[in-house]
């Protein structure tokens, strides 16, 4: 596992690859998340613990985790000592290859996902467990406990589990700090694969939306109160809505509006939190949109959008803004939420109008993680 995946994403990072990222994050108060979340998933194989072996490298690359979860796992011999970069994982992978793991279960982002897979490409089977700050190949779990449960169902000799080609894609994380996105494949891996729990790749815009959501973006402005705070999330659907407000904003970060005007930019969980304390109860709102091909609504690419921050604005709230096209393509037809924090997500599971265009609305089941 990379022990600093998703270090970045509440304190408004778009990823964390390199020494000056990683840094960054660290002097903004980043909280690390990695060993937690994929301690969640490890423990639904509690219950196969006296059929399986579990092989993990050494510390937080994967034993402290395991260990967390209650399991007893053999440390992977003969790795130099660890630091948690990319040549780590690149090196855990090639002894698990030696090993000839049934299953290699890492926990990180696209990142980690191309370290991985650039090591092993379709000789094992691999599966995400989403701890990062974007994810957008089709490699990961649509939660840590739904990537635990399909680990266990395939090691448990479910025969409904298959395994099928999935997309790992390559991101320019500098580019991504710049508010640009550049992605390209970058390969395939074999993916143990049940209809729900492992998430599609990511999808863009489709044409077929753009002059609804051009007009939609009009209507919300002026019908949202000129004293409410408007946070706008991440995408080129709310770009639409800050465009029609006289500025591009932040492509992938988070933006602050009030009476049609930005007041604060690409922020931060805490930023976030403080202008939440000086609107008071009732006094903000968030427009947010869904992750193209995924159905995402916050736990991707948005961490800025925390549980706390959801928690204060209130479910009641929350806006969401999508093309009816782009719903179309949900496969499943339900939107994710995995926020980090069970009673957050629980609260947004249910059904949520979306919308559409001008008067047009599509009632959307929000599911929870498994």
């Amino acid at each position: 596992m990379n022990p600093i995946a998703g270090l970045g994403g509440r304190v408004g990072l778009k990823g964390t690859d390199g020494p000056e990222a990683l840094a960054r994050a660290r002097a903004l108060g980043a909280v690390p998340t990695a060993v937690p979340r994929c301690a969640l998933a490890l423990q639904s194989l509690l219950p196969l613990a006296d059929r399986i072996e579990v092989l993990a490298p050494p510390g937080p690359m994967g034993a402290d985790a395991a260990t967390d979860a209650g399991l007893r796992p053999r440390l992977l011999a003969g790795l130099p000592p660890l630091l948690g970069d990319g040549t780590d994982t690149s090196r855990a992978a090639a002894r698990m290859l030696e090993e000839e793991v049934d299953l290699l279960l890492f926990a990180g982002g696209d990142g980690t996902a191309r370290d991985v897979v650039g090591v092993i490409g379709t000789r094992i089977p691999v599966l995400g467990v989403p701890t990062g700050v974007k994810m957008h190949s089709a490699v990961f779990g649509t939660s840590p406990r739904a990537a635990g449960q399909i680990a266990a169902r395939l090691l448990g000799g479910d025969a409904a589990v298959r395994l099928r080609e999935a997309e790992v894609m390559d991101l320019d994380e500098a580019a991504l700090r710049e508010g640009r996105v550049s992605a390209s494949l970058f390969g395939v891996a074999h993916v143990p694969h049940v209809r729900g729990l492992v998430q599609a790749s990511k999808a863009g815009a489709r044409p077929d939306d753009e002059a609804a959501l051009d007009a939609l973006a009009r209507v919300i402005l002026r019908e949202w109160p000129a004293d409410r705070l408007m946070i706008l999330g991440c995408g080129t659907t709310t770009r639409r809505i800050k465009r029609a407000m006289g500025f591009d904003g932040t492509l992938l970060g988070v933006d602050v509006a009030l009476g049609g005007r930005l007041i604060a930019a690409d922020v931060n969980e805490a930023q976030l939190l403080r202008l939440l304390d000086r609107a008071g109860p009732g006094g903000a709102g968030i427009l947010a949109s869904v992750t193209g091909g995924q159905g995402f609504l916050f736990g991707r690419g948005n961490q800025q959008i925390s549980a706390a921050v959801i928690r204060r604005v209130g479910r009641g709230n929350i806006q969401v803004v999508t093309g009816a096209a782009k719903l179309a393509t949900l496969d499943p037809a339900v939107l994710h939420v995995d926020t980090g924090e069970a009673d957050v997500d629980a609260m947004l599971a249910g059904y949520m109008q979306v919308h559409t265009a001008p008067g047009q609305r599509m009632v959307m089941r929000v599911a929870a993680p498994h």
